[in-house]
């Protein structure tokens, strides 16, 4: 057990990694990860397959030694050598904890994974989900049989109810919301990278980080607070500007309790359905339940008053809500305040809509009322239900005052010129029907990003050469749905980063419940969709990333 003073991330710089920079030299690590079994087979960029030769590493003291290393306000609590298993190979388990200053109450736990052999040179950090900071007792597989150092971390908490930022007493608990909304993962990547310069004598020739929702959020706050921790990022569905995210969260309920209208899954499907219907086929030419050109639907919910479903017509006032839910919160003057589901997306996330007999209840997402719950109200025993309009909006402004300007949850600074200056490299993408984190606020915040180099023309080529934003039309939250998932988003960047082969595009993929790819499709580089040129609808050759698509283009399927 080792502990001392504070400094503690300068000291393991200068203790472990600067001096195992120095042995490294110039040495390039390659890699071969992707983001699962599927994409191993589909590791391309711009249809051009990357072949660097494989360079590995072997460690050059024991697993066990490792529980010696002493860095400041860090306990290693254990360094085991784990034997290989079906999906893992062999690696050496270091688990450790990091307290922070002043008051040295948190626990930020953190395990690193090493491969006993065949190291591949570089450093994967991984993240979490919802209000999970990630796993610190148990390995990215995939990582470790791609030869990367791995590491993650609960960010200073266990458990996923969002209460860790409410104190006994009923005041926010700011250290370890720091260290949820950053501290945790930064103290991961520094450690991580300290003991892996201890156990190879060589600190990582590239690090990248890996994550989806939370984990998504967590890289891009990395590349805005600490450029130098990563080489590369890869941010999928990420949940930035969670601020007003997680206040705009309950829009849906609200609408439905105001309008005393609890729609069933029943007619909420019928509105997808029919939007599907009005943007899809024919505005890309494609009768497979995606909405491609997702940048000119604009389906009125109101064209569907009287239909008939199988829980009832649709009313007005259903349509209204419909209508509501998708425009996203705005104010007593109509403004908007932040963004809603895009049609298509199922609203399955935005609210758990139960039926009962003739009685529709909903029940809201569990990290909504949380955030409702102990961040806002710091009471855990806040109904939701109650709330009027008028307490939304004060809501919504408290959480965009109270959590902004601080980079804990709102991550919402788009300056990234110092990560564009050291070289770094992200690729950010999501899923249009992403029911959990709103597209268009992901795009607002791209759209930010190309504004701090210039905005629109230079700014957007200033921006490319260093950040890359995907739409992945019909994918739900970090996968799944009708569209086709990007499966090569980590490879991407990491072929960016050692090659210099920047994305146009992404290989997507769509799969069935047996986990068969049953669609390819390209998955294009915002503002382009992907078009299609006429020949199977199910593979990828038969589209092609363009500009939106007009009626008098489209090829019949």
């Amino acid at each position: 057990m080792n502990k001392s003073s504070p400094a503690r991330v300068a000291g393991i710089l200068a203790a472990a990694v600067l001096t195992a920079l120095t042995l490294a030299g110039a040495a390039n690590a390659q890699a071969t990860h992707s983001q699962g079994a599927a994409a191993k087979a589909a590791d391309t960029v711009d249809h051009v397959t990357i072949t660097t030769p494989t360079r590995v590493y072997e460690p050059r003291r024991s697993c066990a030694s490792l529980a010696s290393l002493d860095y400041s306000n860090t306990t290693i609590s254990s360094a085991t050598e784990v034997a290989a298993t079906t999906s893992t190979p062999a690696y050496c388990d270091v688990q450790a904890s990091v307290t922070n200053p002043p008051a040295y109450t948190d626990t930020v736990n953190i395990g690193v994974f090493l491969p006993v052999q065949d190291w591949n040179g570089a450093f994967e950090g991984t993240g979490g989900g919802g209000f999970d900071g990630g796993d610190p007792t148990t390995p990215d597989a995939s990582a470790l049989q791609d030869g990367y150092v791995t590491a993650g971390t609960d960010a200073g908490h266990t458990g996923s109810t969002g209460n860790f930022a409410l104190n006994a007493d009923g005041t926010l608990n700011w250290q370890e919301i720091d260290d949820f909304g950053y501290l945790g993962i930064h103290e991961m990547t520094v450690l991580a990278k300290a003991v892996t310069a201890a156990y190879y004598n060589k600190a990582p020739a590239y690090s990248f980080f890996n994550g989806c929702s939370t984990g998504g959020r967590q890289g891009l706050i990395e590349a805005q607070r600490y450029p130098q921790d990563y080489n590369g990022i890869a941010a999928g569905s990420p949940a930035i500007n969670s601020n007003l995210l997680r206040a705009s969260q309950i829009w849906g309920f609200l609408q439905m309790d105001i309008a005393n209208d609890v729609l069933p899954q029943c007619k909420l499907d019928a509105f997808n359905s029919a939007a599907v219907a009005a943007c899809g086929e024919k505005l890309d030419g494609v009768a497979d339940g995606i909405i491609s050109d997702w940048q000119h639907c604009d389906f009125d919910p109101r064209t569907l008053i009287g239909t008939v479903t199988p829980c009832g017509t649709i009313t007005a006032t259903d349509a209204e809500v419909v209508s509501r839910i998708w425009q996203g919160p705005v104010d007593a003057d109509g403004h908007r305040l932040w963004y809603g589901l895009m049609p298509g997306a199922s609203f399955t996330g935005l609210d758990d809509t139960v039926t009962t007999g003739s009685t529709t209840t909903a029940a809201p997402f569990s990290i909504v009322t949380a955030w409702y719950q102990y961040w806002l109200t710091q009471n855990p025993n806040y109904n939701w239900q109650t709330m009027t309009y008028q307490q939304f909006l004060n809501f919504y402004q408290q959480s965009a005052s109270e959590f902004s300007g601080l980079d804990v949850t709102s991550e919402s600074s788009p300056d990234l010129s110092a990560f564009k200056k050291d070289g770094g490299k992200i690729i950010m993408w999501i899923g249009t029907y992403d029911q959990l984190v709103y597209p268009l606020g992901d795009l607002n915040y791209f759209k930010r990003v190309e504004a701090t180099f210039g905005g629109a023309g230079g700014g957007a080529a200033q921006t490319a050469q260093f950040l890359r934003f995907f739409m992945a039309p019909g994918v739900e939250h970090c996968g799944g749905g009708p569209g086709a998932t990007p499966v090569n988003a980590f490879q991407a960047v990491v072929n960016w980063v050692e090659d210099g082969h920047a994305p146009a595009q992404l290989e997507g993929e769509a799969t069935n419940a047996a986990g068969q790819v049953d669609m390819t499709r390209p998955v294009c580089m915002y503002p382009l969709v992907a078009r299609y040129n006429g020949g199977n609808p199910d593979v990828a050759r038969s589209f092609s990333c363009a500009t939106s698509l007009s009626p008098e283009q489209l090829p019949s399927s």
